[in-house]
């Protein structure tokens, strides 16, 4: 069978950081006869080379190159786009992973929608990745009706015949932003480029001794030079005007004034801050017109504005006011609604921990040239603020804790604008209801089963912040009772070390609480057993109970149903009373039997038949044993020395 898609992993001493990657492949939906792995080991010196050898030994469509180390990512790529017999080319890093569906996906997409290039959304786990551009699916996305500038890493499904036909491949050598060049050339000239963004197709992840090539210190001088490169590409496939301007605006924001703001700024040591600006300062005012910092936030036109200027003493004082800046966000109520759950929210922007103020009166006047003063910029920024709150925006994403997998929410949200006592400032104040649906929370298709923290993003002010919503006092408490929707278990909760909202989806035990119930709880009516349980449930919801008897004596599974009761679910049950003998019957409930996983809760009663009756009598949970005992005295006691184990190598 032809290949259809052949995924290049460019490899220098992943480490066991490879070992995800090798088994995402193998996972695959996608049939191996359909895909190839062509893993291209570029001079490692690690034991890498034989672990993939003894891989591609036991997997067919696995390969594997060696070739003498050339320094960067680009020409084994390149080496390996050579040797693919795919319709199409996906990248991968050799410290990342795929989707299980990702390849499948991805290739369909592709050829529903006769794209050259397929942008598959991504999740980062420890490092940043583009949230705009997978909001929704683009179909037939450009660099004018979609984000695409955002995301200019290579990981992406290519058409092989696109790539030879226009002659790209990856720029080689030790170099910088070879993926700049490659990808934006890509976008500029492809007949169409499809965003899939309805499942996460690629995990980006950020190693935990943070060497990954993209976090090492860089040579400012040929950083930036290699990113005139990708400068070079956009004016030669683009006209003078707004088009150029906005994607020119794409590296201004990231590589420079993003550089040269904040705590990265703060952060960096002072000779390396001087090499920084004087060679950003460069690229502005050697290629950058007027319209392309004018599109910045008001914050960041600040800064573009202050390098263009030279005043670097002015973007550190700029720097130290803007790190004092966050985004404040307080939970109003979490209950369940038929089936969904609403999370009511205030949020808005504070100064060093008090909520900032704003001049009453706005003002929409471009910045004329630099701010004479740091204080006349940050008022500057306070108008702006005040003239754009309109514009002004709150939005909930859930995140994935494991994979961190990120998920938009529907938010409604008002701005208020509040008056401050005896001044002639106010607050900017949004306010907002979200609402999760089960059924439809992750990209229109159901919750996976896992921990979900609660994430506010505020756009304000020239700002984007993002945060968890809380904290609030009652850490470790639950916030509302477990739900039964969309075919999954949810409970929130307030996290236990800082108070913030989150979800258990199909996960939670004891925080569930039904070991509360008592037996006198149950009543037992014939063959029909009625309990109350801790649960929010839309309507009649069917269940599963899981009677155990002793040993030898195989499970009964039971139907039952749970309906709305009060605040509260009644269960609902027709025992087979034919089955059961005087042997005590444990209960245990699975409240999602559809789930991929579904789990059963033990109940603390037992059943027991008895000249014809059900008797009803109470279970003590197990007793841990002395190990299990010493080894929860033991935990503290570990923790300690791993404490001052670390403190010694600080």
């Amino acid at each position: 069978m032809p290949v259809k898609v052949s995924v290049v992993i460019p490899v220098y001493n992943p480490g066991a950081y490879i070992e995800d990657c090798i088994a995402s492949l193998r996972r695959q939906s996608l049939p191996p006869d359909e895909f190839e792995a062509i893993f291209v080991d570029d001079g490692s010196t690690d034991d890498t080379p034989a672990r993939l050898d003894a891989v591609a030994a036991e997997v067919e469509n696995i390969k594997v190159i060696h070739q003498e180390a050339s320094g960067w990512s680009g020409k084994p790529r390149n080496v390996g786009i050579a040797a693919s017999e795919g319709e199409f080319v996906m990248f991968v890093d050799n410290d990342d992973y795929l989707g299980d569906e990702a390849l499948e996906r991805m290739y369909d997409y592709a050829v529903a929608n006769g794209a050259d290039v397929v942008v598959g959304k991504m999740a980062g786990k420890g490092r940043g990745v583009p949230v705009e551009l997978f909001r929704r699916n683009h179909p037939r996305a450009t660099v004018d009706n979609a984000p695409l500038i955002d995301s200019l890493t290579p990981h992406k499904m290519f058409r092989r015949a696109f790539l030879d036909r226009i002659g790209l491949r990856f720029p080689e050598g030790r170099r910088r932003l070879e993926d700049h060049v490659f990808v934006t050339e890509a976008y500029l000239r492809a007949d169409n480029v499809s965003v899939l963004s309805d499942y996460v197709c690629y995990y980006h992840l950020k190693r935990d001794d943070a060497s990954n090539a993209g976090f090492q210190r860089f040579d400012p001088v040929g950083y930036f030079a290699n990113l005139r490169e990708a400068l070079d590409v956009v004016e030669k496939y683009t006209e003078p005007g707004k088009t150029r301007d906005r994607l020119f605006r794409r590296w201004l924001r990231n590589e420079m004034v993003e550089r040269m703001r904040g705590k990265r700024l703060l952060a960096a040591p002072e000779d390396y801050r001087q090499e920084l600006f004087k060679e950003i300062r460069s690229v502005v005012v050697e290629r950058f017109g007027p319209g392309v910092a004018a599109g910045l936030q008001p914050t960041q036109q600040v800064v573009a504005a202050l390098i263009a200027d030279g005043r670097i003493d002015d973007l550190v004082a700029f720097a130290e006011w803007e790190v004092s800046v966050t985004a404040t966000t307080t939970p109003d109520g979490v209950e369940w609604d038929g089936g969904v759950l609403r999370i009511g929210l205030s949020a808005e922007l504070a100064s060093d921990g008090t909520p900032m103020t704003f001049p009453a009166k706005g003002s929409k006047e471009p910045l004329d040239g630099p701010p004479a003063s740091v204080r006349e910029a940050v008022d500057w920024v306070g108008a702006h603020s005040v003239a754009g709150f309109g514009r002004a925006t709150v939005e909930v994403l859930l995140t994935e804790r494991t994979s961190s997998a990120q998920f938009f929410q529907p938010v409604e949200f008002t701005r208020e604008t509040v008056p401050v006592d005896g001044d002639d400032r106010v607050r900017l104040v949004l306010r907002g209801t979200t609402t999760v649906d089960p059924a439809t929370a992750a990209d229109g298709g159901p919750l996976g089963a896992g921990l979900y923290d609660v994430f506010v993003r505020v756009k304000l002010g020239g700002w984007t912040k993002q945060s968890r919503l809380g904290p609030v006092a009652l850490k470790g408490r639950t916030a509302a009772e477990a739900g039964v929707a969309g075919g999954r278990v949810v409970l929130p909760y307030w996290t236990a070390k800082q108070g913030t909202l989150a979800l258990d989806v199909d996960t939670a035990g004891k925080r569930l609480e039904l070991g509360r119930l008592t037996p006198g709880e149950v009543t037992v009516s014939g063959d029909r057993v009625e309990v109350p349980v801790p649960f929010h449930v839309p309507g009649d919801t069917p269940v599963l109970l899981k009677l155990t008897g002793g040993s030898g004596t195989a499970a009964r599974q039971v139907p039952g149903t749970l309906r709305p009761q009060d605040s509260a679910a009644l269960l609902e049950a027709v025992l087979p009373l034919g089955d059961l003998g005087e042997t005590p019957w444990q209960v245990a409930l699975s409240p999602a039997p559809g789930a991929p996983e579904p789990r059963f809760h033990p109940l603390p009663f037992a059943l027991r038949v008895k000249d014809g009756r059900v008797q009803v009598t109470a279970v003590r949970p197990p007793r841990p044993g002395v190990g299990q005992r010493l080894v929860r005295r033991a935990r503290p006691l570990a923790r300690k020395v791993l404490a001052r184990i670390r403190a010694r190598r600080k």
